[in-house]
């Protein structure tokens, strides 16, 4: 049944990802009837209200201008005004500040109504091949090697499949990150420009990855959907941990590469094995 926006609520309005088609009749008719329409970036909005006819006027919310726009939307909203939030592309709040201005407005009361549309990450996970029952989104990883690896070390011995955003001039450091702290045997499927023109999926292990975009240079929006780690696993015990550790040391290896190559096996974090790891005592003669 369609209704004109009630004043005083934010619609929470989702948009095409890629292809223009994938809007939704409803999220016409809201962009159309609400009062205001906050953009992430209202020149990359207003190409999309201009396809579609709709004369709403704009104002930017986004990461850098949040903390003052908050207020000033809350007014509006108080002042019976209908706000339409979008991002640039998708569900507004996965990967945006949009979340925080639906969380200022629930705690001042304001009614949110979703209007839902097209995500990356579902329509990767749906597309991808690997399990869709049980899945974890993780949006963007850090951006530096060092805090990326510690991120990834903390998901080792997730079994759900796993979602990432990546862009493309980090694709090929994440791709060996992920080779280096999981092991590059793992499924991964790589979504790319999803439902635009040159849309593309990639499937393989995390190793042909690697190979696959050493000739190849990585280009538009990726959106990687991993395999989770067997429920198999071997799960082993902290005596036995160390047991393995032990006789991975006597060989001449460093406690640091015991660790690592433990982890590969285990799938605990390094870290955690490499902690265990400093408190043995080796014999050298044993």
């Amino acid at each position: 049944m369609q209704t004109d926006p009630k004043p005083g609520t934010l619609y929470v309005v989702g948009t095409p990802i890629g292809n223009l088609e994938d809007i939704t009749f409803r999220a016409v008719r809201i962009l159309q009837t609400v009062d205001i329409i906050a953009a992430e970036d209202t020149r990359h909005t207003g190409k999309l209200l201009q396809h579609f006819q709709v004369k709403t006027p704009q104002v930017s919310y986004h990461e850098h201008n949040r903390t003052s726009r908050i207020p000033e939307l809350l007014e509006h909203l108080v002042n019976n005004k209908a706000i339409a939030l979008v991002s640039d592309a998708g569900m507004p709040g996965i990967s945006d500040p949009g979340y925080e201005l639906v969380k200022a407005c629930i705690e001042a009361g304001i009614s949110v109504v979703p209007i839902p549309g097209a995500s990356a990450a579902i329509t990767a996970l749906s597309a991808a091949g690997l399990p869709t029952d049980r899945f974890v989104f993780e949006g963007f990883l850090p951006a530096k090697s060092q805090q990326r690896q510690e991120h990834l070390e903390s998901l080792q011995t997730e079994s759900r499949t796993l979602i990432f955003y990546e862009s493309p001039h980090r694709l090929r450091d994440t791709l060996q990150d992920l080779a280096l702290v999981w092991g590059s045997d793992r499924q991964i499927v790589l979504g790319r420009e999803l439902t635009k023109l040159y849309e593309e999926f990639w499937r393989g292990t995390i190793a042909e990855a690697i190979a696959h975009y050493s000739q190849r240079e990585p280009q538009g929006e990726y959106t990687l959907v991993v395999a989770g780690i067997p429920a198999s696993q071997p799960q082993l015990t902290e005596e036995e941990l160390k047991a393995e550790l032990k006789q991975l040391i006597s060989q001449g290896i460093s406690r640091s590469q015991a660790s690592r190559q433990l982890a590969k096996f285990t799938s605990l974090p390094r870290r955690q094995l490499y902690q265990l790891a400093l408190s043995i005592v080796v014999n050298p003669e044993s």
